[in-house]
């Protein structure tokens, strides 16, 4: 199985993830990464910190970025 790095970006700041986690697909990745990114905002919301601007950029195993999750983007506001 593959194995993908949810690194945060927030500005100019980007935390590396050393160990990345396996994954049968990127999609499954994807989901998995939607759902941190609701219980990161959830943790900042309670903490009156700021969700402007986060997001999870996906590696695959060479390092490269194939897909970009927006913490906004799993806000449901209906």
């Amino acid at each position: 199985m593959p194995r993908f790095y949810f690194h945060i970006r927030d500005g100019n700041f980007r935390e590396i993830d050393p160990e990345g986690v396996e994954f049968a697909s990127l999609e499954h990745a994807v989901l998995d990464a939607r759902k941190a990114a609701r219980e990161i905002l959830a943790e900042k919301l309670i903490a009156d910190e700021p969700i402007d601007g986060q997001r999870f950029e996906i590696a695959d195993e060479s390092g490269e970025v194939v897909e970009t999750v927006t913490f906004k983007s799993v806000l449901r506001l209906n």
